[in-house]
């Protein structure tokens, strides 16, 4: 088929039409997000999405761009303003990766991002189930959806379970012996998450040290890092943790993860200096980042992401 051609323009208006009853739910959604958070004393903010040094992530791959390279995540912007003093701020963005394209994930994708003060993880994760039930609530009329045939419950609470249990009770595992072998990763997505978030979204919560960069250490045991993710059947919709403001062990975790793409022969960037510079001023607290698409995917029943967005990169 000719690219322009009738048959193929008659396709693309189907197409469209077929994706509206999801795109007009995907804007309940937003809009749903911004009304809770604004009644909640958040402030929206807007910050650049083209970066001079992103945050070196081993596994995270930016995308270049003249003058630097599109953000991954709005996370290094938004903790200087909490540096400055802005204790409670959310932004819904575009965000950017190379490479990442399959049924859950897009290279364009959007981000809602929200940072508290004065709360630690555990705290974060009564705020979330609380907005994300909101959330489903003002734009579902009830509290329980289906989703690939599953009914899944928003009502609080929501199941809490710890990575080193995940690990004995669905992979029959020690979590420090699978870190020693490296197999955390492929264990976690093949034998973990399809467990998580079954009749009710799932806290995984407590991470291994190696596994978050960005999250502060628990003060009772060193080798966890105050880090949870949110599963709902099967499906990560979100990643939040008590933020690190040790400007020493923050640069030395991202100069662990430069070396990590250094060792794995990808690119590597100079280190972002004016967030490393405020680090230390930032006051105790948390922060979430919830895929918008991912989540409308849930809620409107769809099993590729490209049904909840009106273009994907290679239908332009």
């Amino acid at each position: 088929m000719l690219p322009g051609s009738k048959s193929e323009a008659s396709q693309e208006i189907a197409r469209l039409k077929g994706r509206k009853p999801a795109l007009v739910l995907r804007a309940k959604v937003l809009y749903a997000f911004r009304q809770h958070l604004a009644e909640s004393g958040f402030l929206e903010i807007e910050t650049p999405y083209i970066l001079p040094q992103p945050a070196p992530e081993r596994h995270i791959d930016p995308i270049s761009v003249e003058n630097g390279y599109l953000h991954t995540s709005p996370e290094l912007c938004m903790k200087r303003l909490l540096a400055a003093g802005y204790p409670k701020i959310f932004q819904i963005c575009k965000c950017f990766r190379r490479g990442e394209r399959g049924q859950c994930h897009l290279p364009e994708f959007t981000m809602l991002e929200w940072y508290k003060v004065g709360i630690d993880y555990k705290g974060l994760m009564v705020d979330c189930e609380k907005l994300l039930a909101e959330v489903v609530m003002r734009v579902t009329s009830g509290h329980r959806i289906t989703y690939l045939g599953e009914e899944i419950d928003f009502q609080p609470p929501w199941q809490r379970l710890s990575v080193k249990e995940a690990f004995k009770r669905y992979a029959g595992a020690d979590v420090d012996d699978v870190l020693r072998r490296g197999l955390f990763e492929e264990l976690l997505v093949e034998s973990i998450e399809p467990h998580l978030g079954r009749g009710k979204p799932t806290f995984l919560f407590d991470f291994p040290s190696p596994m978050a960069a960005m999250a502060r250490t628990r003060r009772d045991d060193p080798r966890i890092e105050e880090r949870f993710e949110i599963y709902i059947a099967g499906l990560e919709v979100a990643n939040g943790f008590s933020e690190l403001n040790n400007g020493e062990e923050q640069r030395r975790r991202l100069e662990e993860e430069m070396e990590a793409r250094v060792q794995m022969g990808k690119e590597t960037f100079p280190l972002p200096e004016r967030f490393l510079g405020t680090v230390d001023h930032m006051p105790d607290g948390a922060g979430i980042a919830l895929g918008i698409d991912r989540f409308v995917m849930v809620l409107a029943d769809k099993q590729d992401i490209k049904e909840v967005v009106a273009f994907a990169l290679e239908e332009l």
